[in-house]
């Protein structure tokens, strides 16, 4: 009889250190499951990252990646001005952080500009007294840039942004030094380039204000116009830096579907919505005014009624793109959490918005964790 009573103890011990360790490996699961693992199967999840995490100081928002991300691309560290600071001389460091962490963490990396009229490295399109250079020292110092940058990550970036925002909401193309002194060749000279340098990667070009037709329409001649060259462009990169006023959702996705008409991917880049009032639309970090309380209205939280506003258009986003994730291949934030983001302190100084995925204590904002929840 004691022998069947032990027996029975040990059979009930091992049940009970059975449904523990499920129970364990339950919770495990939960922790780890993410944004990304919810959208599995419909497009990669991206986030920027900046200095702070790409060297590991931030640590809360790394585990936030680390869990809800399959994608990274640098926020500013591919710039020309930080990675290129001289004609021959390069700082890879953070670069280099960036992608080891990406490759030891199995996510798609995004390269992160080569060719941008903004924070470009102030020697790359003038001589020594400041003047214009020549069409063909401008070329040659493209090409060396782009060869140089991209040979050094080849095979480890999924995709770069070859250019950065040559077209003007009309339709124009932004009066650039690139543009103004090759025109518009400069636009398909850069995709010649990053093909022969990296024939692996996939090449896009990345701009704001997409919903705008006249842009719209100029960015489906582009594609055209590269095709008939016999070059390549995989993607488009829409900059989705929106507003609870702005874009009109309609023609926001009749740009998606213009694009994906051409026979090219669409990415969703840069995605933020501020919850403030809309002062002024333009993606232009140099474009500042002065600061007023009347547009920094909340300092210290979002009010309730706001905060629910701001779920519901996101969502409205979000569904979007699930719609179209036939086609669109990556999302991406631009930042982590609220506090990372650009938008605190722009357009005004002091100025505190609440536009990223997840809020300053790294928690998911509701219409995420919804979603999360629905698919785990």
């Amino acid at each position: 009889m004691r022998q069947i009573i032990n027996i029975a103890a040990i059979i009930a011990i091992a049940v009970t250190v059975s449904a523990c360790s499920a129970t364990v490996n339950k919770d495990e699961q939960t922790v780890s499951y993410g944004l990304k693992d919810a959208a599995n199967g419909k497009f990669l999840v991206g986030t920027a990252l900046n200095t702070p995490q790409i060297v590991g100081e931030d640590s809360a928002a790394i585990g936030v990646v680390k869990q809800h991300f399959n994608s990274i691309v640098a926020e500013n560290c591919m710039k020309s001005e930080v990675i290129h600071l001289e004609e021959n001389v390069y700082d890879f460091s953070l670069a280099d952080s960036l992608v080891a962490f990406g490759e030891a963490n199995g996510m798609a990396i995004i390269g992160h500009t080569l060719i941008w009229h903004s924070q470009l490295a102030p020697w790359f399109a003038v001589d020594s007294i400041g003047n214009p250079v020549s069409a063909d020292i401008l070329k040659q110092r493209m090409k060396d840039h782009i060869f140089t940058v991209m040979s050094r990550y080849k095979g480890k970036i999924k995709g770069w942004d070859v250019v950065n925002e040559p077209v003007l909401d009309d339709g124009s193309l932004r009066d650039s030094p690139f543009y103004n002194i090759l025109g518009e060749e400069y636009i398909y000279l850069s995709l010649q380039w990053a093909n022969e340098a990296d024939p692996e990667a996939e090449l896009y070009l990345n701009d704001y204000s997409m919903d705008r037709q006249a842009k719209r329409e100029t960015y489906v001649r582009l594609i055209k116009e590269i095709k008939k060259r016999g070059l390549r462009i995989d993607g488009i990169g829409m900059q989705s830096h929106v507003g609870m006023d702005y874009p009109n959702l309609k023609e926001y996705e009749a740009t998606m579907e213009a694009y994906a008409a051409e026979g090219v991917k669409v990415m969703i880049t840069e995605w933020e919505m501020s919850a403030l009032p809309t002062i002024h639309k333009s993606a232009n970090i140099s474009d500042k005014v002065e600061y007023d309380e009347k547009v920094n209205p909340y300092p210290d939280a979002l009010p309730d009624s706001i905060s629910k506003a701001w779920n519901e258009r996101m969502d409205q986003f979000w569904q979007l793109y699930l719609k179209h994730s036939d086609y669109i291949t990556r999302v991406t934030a631009w930042g982590v959490s609220d506090g990372d983001s650009w938008k605190n302190d722009f357009p005004v100084k002091g100025r505190t918005d609440y536009p990223l995925l997840f809020d300053r204590n790294y928690q998911p904002k509701p219409f995420i964790k919804e979603f999360i929840d629905a698919n785990k």
